[in-house]
C-alpha cells in the first residue's frame, strides 16, 4: 500500500453515515466495492460546508459497508446522511493535528490535490502552488490581516481532481 496517491476524488456519490463505537461507515445510493480500496482516505463532509475530517480505509465489507481505522481525525460530532469524498491524499495528514478537524480552534488547514491545470489557474491568483499534494492554512495574523499558508508535502504531477474543485481562488468566499 502506497502512502499516498494521485487521485483527489475517487468517488463522491451518495451519502454515509458513520458509528464512531465500531468505526463502521454505511452508504446509501453509493457503491464501494468497485471505486475503493484499503488506504483511501475518507473525508466527512466538505470544506465549502460543513466538514467533519477524514479517516483511513481499512475494511470494505461489502458495497455499502466500510470500516475506518481511527475516529481521531474526525470532530466527534454525529455524522448521519453526509456527503463524502474518497482521496488518495497522503495518510499521514489524517492523524496530524494541524489537518485535523479534531483540534478546534486552531488555524483552518486542509489538503488539496493540485493538478497541473489548477497550479496554472492560481497563477493569477495571490495564491501560487505548485502541483501535488499541498496543505494550506488559513489565518489570521496579530494585525487581523487574512493570511494563507502554502506547504507542498508531496511535489508530483500527474494528480487528478474528478469533479473536484481544483483550488480556491479565494479560499475565504
Amino acid at each position: 500500500m502506497a502512502l499516498w496517491g494521485n487521485n483527489d476524488n475517487v468517488t463522491s456519490t451518495g451519502t454515509v453515515s458513520l458509528t464512531y463505537s465500531t468505526g463502521e461507515v454505511v452508504g446509501a445510493a453509493t457503491s464501494f466495492s468497485s471505486d475503493l480500496s484499503v488506504g483511501q482516505v475518507i473525508r466527512f463532509g466538505e470544506r465549502s460546508g460543513t466538514y467533519f475530517g477524514d479517516a483511513v480505509i481499512t475494511g470494505i465489507t461489502s458495497e455499502t459497508v466500510l470500516t475506518i481505522g481511527s475516529t481521531a481525525g474526525l470532530s466527534g460530532a454525529a455524522i448521519a446522511a453526509t456527503s463524502f469524498t474518497v482521496s488518495e491524499l497522503p495518510k499521514y495528514t489524517v492523524l496530524d493535528s494541524k489537518y485535523s478537524e479534531a483540534s478546534y480552534g486552531t488555524n483552518d488547514s486542509f489538503v488539496y490535490g493540485i493538478s497541473t491545470s489548477g497550479s496554472q489557474a492560481a497563477l493569477t491568483s495571490a495564491y501560487e502552488v505548485g502541483t501535488g499534494w499541498v496543505g494550506v492554512t488559513t489565518y489570521v495574523d496579530n494585525h487581523g490581516n487574512f493570511r494563507v499558508k502554502k506547504e507542498i508535502l508531496v511535489a508530483m504531477s500527474g494528480i487528478q481532481t474528478g469533479n473536484a474543485p481544483v483550488y480556491d481562488a479565494d479560499p475565504t468566499a
